[in-house]
């Protein structure tokens, strides 16, 4: 059951906006990947409308194949998420702070670490956005010729998650004493040594730093393939989804609850949030004009790109014949297979030429994708909230700061008119605003210690 009627927003904090294009608009910053202050306004403008998180997404690589596609995309000059994220909250109260990283290319204390000191500049505002490596131009980068195998990255990454919770608990709540009068700074029976061996990692512990303030950073999830689902419905408090319809998010939502109950979850424990790009209009003309202006920005070499990527690089789009049929089948790919079987079926279903389908993924990249007035908005999103095909949404601006100014503006009151969204901050925390139950330090219980 739900604990709340209300739904959960979230936010993409992306540098020009979700659309490849957007960078050419006239209101957009072409620097906003390196501008923090650019940051900093689309974060507050997301506070003010009362937003449970910003998230970053990353990837530890330049996505594009080749200088065609290099050469007009603009998300090669970002900031890194933990860092961007770290800044941002000395320039926030209340809003979550999602950071993306990659379990196949990261260490665990590293990031155990990162991730812990976040949480503590933010007074308990972070997240983890938990990832393995899709990409095939990350695994060059940290000495790998090719990615590791699907299923493999997802047996790592099961492990890893494992650790990171384990350094996180290195520390009771109440371990730093730091009690001036006996010269004592920690209590050491209250330290914990993980001493890991497992089939991927190795780590002693302890962590040097304090146990986060929400006990682990809320974990956040995005995965559709078979083992994509089943680490999501384990470990995933909030997980992310592309759904392009109603019908494929019920499917979506249904089966990760499902899997999740199985193990023993609560359901509101686990928040399926679709993605979702508002084209927003005072009418519907507007809006479509709006989007036109996004096609009129947008060069064939990056829909192409975009495309190619997201298919999993298994066919050269450019030597193909744009209006021939998309095929039911392609090659399996290494890379985002759930990106590739959701396209493709959505192809098959809509009878999409290859042109078709390219212009698709260049609006929408397979998720939601609404173009209206703010009623027509609003209730796509309280219909799939109803019908219990979305705990909530992240909202995917088309273009930054104009496509989420008119979504704060426009559509959040809309929302909160009808009782669906949230005026005002509720807790101090994260957690506390998602409804998500702080996690008990797993060695305190069976009161395990051990002292350096």
């Amino acid at each position: 059951m739900r604990s709340s009627d209300k739904m959960k927003l979230g936010m993409m904090l992306v540098p020009t906006g979700f659309n490849d294009a957007a960078w050419r608009d006239p209101g957009v910053p072409a620097n906003g990947g390196s501008n923090i202050d650019h940051y900093a306004h689309l974060a507050a403008l997301a506070e003010g409308a009362a937003f449970h998180f910003i998230f970053v997404a990353d990837s530890p690589s330049v996505l594009e194949r080749d200088c065609a596609h290099i050469a007009r995309a603009s998300r090669n000059d970002g900031i890194e998420p933990i860092t961007l994220l770290s800044a941002l909250s000395s320039r926030t109260q209340d809003i979550g702070l999602v950071a993306t990283a990659t379990t196949t290319y990261h260490q665990p204390y590293h990031l155990a670490r990162m991730l812990a000191s976040l949480d503590h500049l933010s007074r308990g505002r972070a997240a983890w956005n938990i990832v393995t490596s899709g990409t095939k131009f990350e695994a060059p980068n940290f000495g790998d010729l090719e990615l590791p195998d699907h299923d493999t990255r997802y047996s790592r990454a099961r492990e890893f998650v494992q650790v990171v919770k384990g350094l996180w608990d290195s520390w009771e709540d109440d371990a730093f004493l730091r009690d001036k009068q006996s010269g004592i700074f920690a209590d050491t029976t209250k330290l914990h040594l993980l001493n890991h061996r497992g089939n991927y990692l190795s780590v002693k512990g302890p962590l040097n730093v304090a146990r986060p303030p929400q006990g682990y950073p809320v974990l956040a999830q995005a995965g559709a393939s078979d083992a994509g689902i089943r680490f999501g419905a384990e470990v995933g408090e909030v997980v992310f989804a592309a759904a392009p319809s109603l019908e494929h998010a019920k499917r979506y939502y249904e089966t990760l609850k499902e899997t999740a109950r199985a193990l023993g979850r609560e359901d509101d424990q686990v928040l399926v949030m679709p993605g979702i790009v508002p084209i927003v209009g005072k009418t519907k003309q507007e809006a479509s004009d709006k989007l036109h202006r996004l096609h009129s920005y947008t060069h064939l070499d990056v829909q192409i790109g975009v495309a190619d990527r997201l298919l999993g690089f298994v066919s050269d789009l450019r030597s193909m014949d744009l209006d021939s049929l998309v095929p039911e089948v392609l090659p399996q790919t290494n890379l985002t297979q759930s990106s590739q079987r959701l396209l493709l079926d959505l192809a098959v279903r809509q009878k999409f030429t290859w042109r078709q389908l390219i212009r698709f993924v260049s609006d929408s990249k397979g998720q939601l994708m609404v173009v209206g007035t703010p009623d027509e908005i609003a209730s796509t999103m309280v219909d799939m909230f109803d019908q219990r095909a979305a705990d909530g949404f992240i909202v995917l601006p088309a273009i930054v700061p104009g496509g989420l100014k008119d979504f704060v503006e426009l559509v959040v009151p809309e929302l909160c008119r009808r009782g669906k969204f949230r005026s005002a901050y509720s807790g101090k925390t994260l957690r506390e605003n998602l409804g998500l139950k702080r996690p008990l330090n797993q060695f305190t219980p069976a009161g395990v210690s051990s002292r350096l």
